[in-house]
């Protein structure tokens, strides 16, 4: 019996708090339906701001009620059904410690958000801010396609919550990196899982489009963020148990670094793998070749779904980003365009993937401000 629990995967530890339980009637709600509500203390880094969670009702990569939650900043200035924007902060993580209502709050140096003062800008704009744990409730890191589900759900359920006066609010959304395969998803899957819903406009940056060729790329080789990797396929293994069983495949030095990082964050996944690779960890590596394990990997890769953005899109990458394959963002640019999709792409010649988020992100809310404004979206396609 030990065998079968050291092959089963290793979810997050339980949240005590009762707030962030799942309701027992969880299957009877439909997504996007609020489950509660709760106004945070305020938070000196963002004055004039009240900060609420909401808990609402979406649905697993698999088709499964799952309880989800928001974050949601609103500033003193924002009016009545004034800009609403949806905001995928990256969230590299595999435990409860790393969702944003909590990062906000953390005296934690190593967990701390240093950019958080930033989003100022987006507040003194009298825009509210929403910030989804796009994981999920199982911090399944890598279920991109989750990603978009949870982002698009998120804004349906913070419709509903008449004290944050959104109802009627026109909605924008943007990410980078892992937040923006999150928001890459939410523009693609919008169409046929929330087609009431109304974006005004997608922008995403950084976007890994295709994990098929990140795995294929990343190979067997030591790698700096194998970290990473690692966690992306036990977050993979948490929301596809029976299709992606990861663990089956890890040695006792694997096992051990599961158990490690299964509640971690950004730079404690980071520091265990560091330089390691898949040899490192592995007992066999026969599911790289498993077709059931590679089209889960497929499943979440937008440059292999057929889905196209209704709302236009704003997409900046750097040519020479190392991180991410460029040629899948290029062919998904291209297969929105040429199925009728407004997109107006950018490319920021930096080498680092993270500084390219910086360089990037003025242009984007421009582009943002002028959906909102109503302005017709420009395109280069």
């Amino acid at each position: 019996m030990a065998g079968a629990a050291v092959s089963a995967p290793l979810y997050p530890a339980p949240d005590p708090d009762p707030f962030y339980a799942t309701p027992a009637d969880i299957a009877d709600k439909k997504p996007g339906d609020v489950i509660a509500t709760r106004v945070m203390p305020p938070l000196m880094i963002f004055p004039d701001t009240t900060v609420t969670v909401v808990r609402f009702r979406s649905t697993s990569s698999e088709g499964k009620p799952i309880a989800a939650t928001t974050t949601v900043l609103t500033p003193k200035m924002h009016r009545k059904d004034g800009p609403l924007l949806s905001f995928q902060h990256i969230i590299n993580g595999l435990g409860a410690e790393c969702s944003v209502s909590r990062v906000l709050y953390t005296g934690d140096p190593n967990l701390i958000v240093r950019e958080a003062p930033g989003w100022n800008v987006l507040l003194a704009r009298g825009w509210s801010v929403v910030l989804p744990d796009h994981l999920g409730p199982n911090f399944a890191y890598g279920a991109a396609k989750l990603g978009g589900q949870i982002t698009l759900d998120s804004v349906r359920a913070v419709k509903q919550v008449a004290e944050l006066e959104v109802q009627q609010s026109p909605v924008a959304m943007v990410g980078y990196s892992g937040g923006g395969m999150a928001t890459a998803w939410a523009a693609a899957l919008q169409p046929k899982y929330a087609p009431e819903l109304n974006i005004a406009g997608a922008a995403m940056g950084g976007v890994p489009m295709n994990l098929v060729k990140m795995l294929e790329t990343l190979g067997l080789n030591s790698h700096p963020v194998f970290g990473l990797a690692l966690a992306a396929g036990l977050g993979l293994e948490r929301e596809y148990p029976d299709r992606f069983p990861l663990s089956e495949q890890l040695n006792e030095r694997g096992l051990a670094a599961r158990t490690q990082i299964a509640n971690s964050c950004t730079n404690d996944i980071l520091a265990a793998g560091a330089g390691r690779g898949a040899l490192d960890f592995a007992k066999t590596t026969s599911m790289i070749n498993d077709d059931t394990a590679r089209a889960v990997v497929a499943e979440n890769s937008l440059e292999l779904y057929d889905g196209v953005p209704k709302t236009p899109v704003f997409e900046w990458h750097s040519p020479i980003d190392g991180l991410i394959p460029i040629d899948s963002v290029v062919n998904t640019d291209k297969r929105w365009c040429a199925a009728g999709a407004t997109v107006q792409t950018e490319q920021i010649p930096v080498p680092d993937h993270l500084t390219a988020a910086v360089v990037g992100i003025p242009a984007a809310l421009s582009w943002l401000d002028a959906r909102f404004r109503g302005e017709p979206p420009p395109s280069n396609c």
